[in-house]
């Protein structure tokens, strides 16, 4: 690494063509994909090679949604990009890309030996997921995400592309309109006089660094995983449907999502109080306990909140969150007893439920048994993190699963700042609903839009071998504060975190109270308009907390912008209930008179803007949101000869 000069003194700089922020499925494509092509400089910036939310996540069958390839399956291209585009708030050119590069994306990570089940005949054989017309998801089990990112990882330490690990992003340099460089800390040396502050020149940057994880309390993304959301749109990009989250029940001592057979084999939740008090809570709310038993059983279909659900199986959800926000209590799933309904045997379920467990042959004494029974690795994978569901209740709230929105990007996955691109979840294609297991397929096929993209069709000018003006000024303007950060604040970084997560969780996440939500848009915008003067660091080594608390807060505003514009014009949709008194009551026809939940009313959807997208603009002023039309889904119809002759002109030079 180079020490260039510029008229503040020395920093430590490398000069490449393109820099990808971010070591999980989109980053280490991405790098890989443009190696593949040509690039030679290019390399990948990291907190940390084995953080980040594509190797450290599961679930029960974590998903890979892909076009169908068994024999009995007839699908098309368009077809799929239909079913994505259909979510609601989805540009069209996004939806078919990633319907078009399904195939390729998904037969590259079985190349590189991801262990895609398959038939004897080489099919692999698909099952249905949540918003899937057909079965077009497969798995490779609870961590499928972390095998893909293991594989790619090896294929790009194959080829010998950098990788600077422990490198902290924490700006995008521009200049009209254009990416010239990243600005990093260097978290081996925050305790040196410049801070580990470290230059990157290039041409190119691909974000590749998950949803914004930390902006909530609740959340079962890995506590390695928080996001730089907020480093994007400080830079100029614009977010797109910054509203739209996924939501579950998971368990937060190790953050995990407790859906499919957690839920099937009928748990005990209990309540815990200040006091230690222990109940179970269902049976209090419901009509009768083989009510209560039947929503946690669909629960482990439904996983993911819904407000179409809130009269059905989301009620779940709901009732966890007032037990935690209203009531002050701790939650648990207990598998140890069975809960309050089956003192008679399981006659009292639906038949769907009771059918389900006698053909899986878990018609068993207790929960842990059926789970045993049913799938013995679930209870593996607490007891390797310590937690033993033989002895002990498992701590759960309703939490962030997965931003459906983010930055905006177009069919490239390119964003409104030139040579600026977003692959993953930090980028914007989903709407309101999608089908479970996208998310995996759009981490591959973006990157490689965008790989592709750079080599072949970029026009930003070549980059800088020295410090320009613009670059110095920005590295000047990030020192000075940095510096303030060390005068003397009254808030400490921890505390500062904890305060604006709890509140975004208890009144921002999938139940939306649009006073509450304006009042902590007031408190995030002071925060973050005080912020290097209030801010206080106890040591050096805080410094990266704290920038990173930074981002939290302006990802925040812009998010809360965003939900209160579509709160307020769409009411609830999703995977957010948006609360009114003169609206509908929840759970109608499943609880019971007299209950704590009784008087809880939400405003239903209106069906507004699902053709638009929610555009997001950050300025220093504060967040705009309004919405924009989406980019229709295009309706190809091309000639062999033409396509061909086209394809061959620009992809013959490679850049």
């Amino acid at each position: 690494m180079k020490l260039l000069e510029w008229e503040g003194g020395r920093i430590p700089t490398e000069i490449l063509d393109t820099v990808v922020i971010g070591s999980g499925c989109a980053g280490f494509n991405a790098a890989d994909t443009l190696y593949d092509l040509g690039c030679r400089s290019v390399a990948i910036l990291t907190e940390g090679v084995n953080m980040g939310t594509s190797r450290n996540t599961g679930s029960d069958k974590q998903t890979y949604y892909k076009l169908s390839l068994c024999s009995d399956s007839a699908d098309s291209i368009y077809e799929l990009a239909e079913n994505l585009f259909q979510g609601g708030s989805v540009n069209g050119d996004t939806a078919l890309a990633e319907a078009a590069g399904s195939v390729r994306s998904f037969m590259k990570l079985v190349n590189l030996g991801v262990p895609f089940p398959t038939n004897r005949y080489g099919e692999y054989v698909g099952y249905k997921t949540d918003h899937d017309p057909r079965k077009r998801a497969t798995s490779c089990g609870p961590l499928t995400s972390k095998l893909m990112t293991e594989k790619l990882e090896a294929s790009v330490r194959r080829k010998n592309i950098p990788i600077f690990d422990r490198m902290q992003a924490v700006r995008l340099i521009t200049e009209e309109g254009r990416i010239r460089a990243v600005l990093a800390l260097n978290l081996d040396a925050l305790a040196e006089k410049d801070h580990g502050l470290t230059l990157f020149l290039c041409r190119h940057v691909v974000l590749a660094t998950g949803g914004p994880a930390m902006i909530y309390s609740a959340s079962v993304y890995p506590q390695s995983q928080t996001g730089m959301t907020g480093m994007a749109l400080e830079a100029g990009a614009h977010g797109c449907n910054l509203q739209e989250w996924q939501y579950g029940l998971a368990s937060i001592k190790f953050r995990w999502n407790v859906s499919g057979t957690y839920q099937q084999v009928l748990p005990r939740y209990i309540a815990v109080d200040k006091n230690g008090n222990e109940r179970e809570f269902l049976p209090e709310y419901f009509q009768n306990p083989a009510r209560a038993l039947d929503m946690v059983f669909l629960k482990g279909y439904q996983w993911p909140f819904d407000t179409e659900k809130v009269d059905g199986s989301s009620i779940i959800d709901l009732l966890v969150h007032h037990e935690i926000f209203h009531k002050g209590n701790r939650v648990f799933m207990d598998f140890r007893q069975d809960p309050t309904g089956l003192e008679k045997g399981f006659d009292g379920l639906c038949s769907e439920a009771r059918e389900y467990l006698e053909r899986s042959g878990a018609l068993l004494a207790t929960p842990i048994a059926r789970l045993a029974h049913m799938n013995p690795k679930a209870i593996q994978l607490y007891a390797s993190h310590g937690i033993d569901l033989y002895t002990e209740p498992l701590e759960i709230a309703v939490c962030a699963q997965h931003h459906n929105g983010g930055i905006a990007v177009d069919a490239d996955w390119q964003t409104g700042v030139e040579g600026l691109y977003v692959a993953g979840e930090a980028a914007g294609t989903f709407g309101i609903a999608r089908p479970g297991g996208s998310a995996l397929n759009s981490t591959q096929v973006g990157s490689q839009r965008a790989a592709e993209h750079i080599t072949y069709f970029s026009h930003t000018p070549p980059v800088a071998k020295s410090i320009s003006l613009c670059v110095g000024r920005a590295i000047q303007r990030i020192q000075g504060e940095m510096q303030r950060l060390f005068t003397g604040g009254s808030v400490g970084v921890l505390e500062q975190r904890y305060q604006v997560q709890q509140a975004m969780s208890a009144a921002a996440a999938h139940v939306r109270n649009m006073q509450a939500m304006e009042e902590l848009s007031r408190t995030v915008s002071r925060q973050l308009a005080g912020f290097y003067d209030d801010t206080r660091l106890a040591t050096p080594f805080e410094l990266s907390l704290a920038l990173k608390n930074r981002d939290m807060l302006l990802t925040q505003q812009a998010v809360l912008s965003a939900m209160k514009f579509t709160a307020e014009h769409c009411q609830s949709r999703g995977s957010a209930l948006v609360l009114g008194e003169e609206g509908k009551p929840v759970g109608e026809g499943l609880l019971r008179e007299g209950c704590s939940m009784e008087n809880t009313h939400f405003l239903p959807g209106n069906g507004a803007h699902r053709e638009d997208w929610m555009e997001t603009v950050w300025k220093l002023e504060g967040a705009t949101t309004q919405p924009v039309p989406v980019r229709p889904l295009p309706r190809t119809d091309d000639w062999f000869e033409t396509t061909w002759r086209e394809y061959d002109a620009s992809h013959s030079v490679k850049k």
